[in-house]
């Protein structure tokens, strides 16, 4: 694995760090303050090919390995982690299952729209009761003729408020066995999908996050992704994938962390010279970085081995716990740093410190990565 980047990979980061300085780092606080999301800046986005990164071009995508991936949504997420985490669910969750299970039928009907960034995509899995526990999932679907029904409710979907095409998680009834899950594709004009209010969330706020509920939902049969049965597969390698989006995410916001922190270190003076010269302040500095070049390294030998085609669900999960809980720490001790202004919205600290506490819950929670690292070490 290479260290690092390629001459290409140096280019797309370049390109990405200039677009996002200049467009998503002044979006992110009114994004922040007012809970909305951006359609115009979505739709520059789009036009630039963030919302189909690993999608071939013949299908509307950039056709990026996931390293360039990962480093696309770190950069994105540095200055704006609401736009980071639209950008890496679009991609990691509805696009990319849609293109490993998907037909050419779907590909044209779906996989095109979500790729160009004309439809928003989200992959529902939690329910009211059903969150870490997949399988305790309520949502069903009835074949009637060539259409199934579904019935069920979904919650906290990331980009559900503006999502055009939705991978619904669900049961097949009757299931006699309780594994015949499947994947569904629905899209948000259908008759009996039903938005509710976008949650009001703690940080992530520029992300329209909502419940779906599905009444009687009629789909044809050919919206269903793959088959009958294989839903729990899909989802567990839609997941794995996923991981890796996320965990660039938190480096995305540790690095951010991390970059302002040095910034207002050098700029803040006490007892008569810069804070950054104190040997406490020094500390929080290397432990900051540390953790940061650590987590980077996780994300990118996750991201080799996916490109190689290697199973890499114990690496996703390692580096999905590891940057996480790294964000969250980085971005606490960037407060530290700022002290009195680290608790205001006089500076950005505080908005990724908000940020950063979310990652350490979706895709899976802290527990369940350290549940899913163990078992792949006891296979060895």
């Amino acid at each position: 694995m290479r260290l690092e980047p390629s001459m290409k990979q140096a280019v797309i980061r370049r390109t990405v760090r200039k677009y996002s300085e200049q467009r998503l780092a002044p979006a992110a606080v009114e994004m922040d303050r007012t809970a909305e999301f951006p359609l115009d800046i979505a739709g520059e986005m789009a036009a630039l090919q963030f919302f189909g990164i690993e999608i071939p071009s013949t299908y509307g995508g950039a056709g990026l390995e996931t390293v360039s991936y990962a480093m696309v949504i770190e950069e994105i997420s540095k200055v704006n982690a609401a736009m980071g985490l639209c950008v890496a669910v679009h991609n990691g969750v509805a696009a990319s299952p849609m293109h490993m299970f998907g037909n050419e039928e779907q590909f044209q009907r779906f996989l095109i729209p979500l790729a160009s960034g004309r439809a928003i995509g989200t992959f529902c899995l939690t329910e009211p009761n059903a969150g870490s526990d997949a399988s305790s999932l309520e949502t069903a679907a009835v074949r009637e003729g060539d259409e199934y029904i579904l019935n069920g409710n979904k919650v906290f979907v990331t980009n559900g408020g503006v999502s055009g095409i939705n991978l619904i998680f669900g049961r097949v009834l009757p299931d006699h066995k309780g594994k015949n899950f499947a994947v569904f594709i629905v899209e948000s004009h259908r008759k009996g999908l039903e938005k509710g209010p976008s949650e009001d969330l703690m940080g992530m706020r520029g992300n329209p996050v909502c419940p779906i509920s599905l009444n009687d939902c009629r789909i044809p049969v050919e919206n269903l992704l793959g088959g009958e049965g294989e839903g729990l597969k899909i989802a567990l390698s839609t997941l794995n994938g996923g991981r890796i989006g996320i965990a660039a995410q938190a480096l995305g916001i540790a690095q951010g962390a991390l970059d302002v922190s040095i910034r207002y270190a050098k700029e803040r003076h006490q007892f008569g010279r810069p804070i950054s010269g104190f040997g406490a302040i020094q500390g929080f500095l290397a432990d900051m970085g540390t953790r940061v070049e650590a987590a980077r390294l996780l994300v990118y030998r996750a991201s080799d081995l996916r490109d190689k085609g290697l199973d890499h669900a114990s690496e996703s999960a390692m580096a999905k716990l590891f940057a996480s809980e790294a964000a969250v720490e980085v971005t606490k001790l960037g407060v530290q740093i700022h002290g009195g202004y680290g608790y205001t919205k006089a500076y950005p600290i505080e908005r990724f410190y908000r940020d950063a506490k979310v990652c350490e819950i979706y895709e899976g929670t802290s527990e369940v990565q350290r549940m899913i690292i163990a078992r792949g070490l006891m296979k060895r």
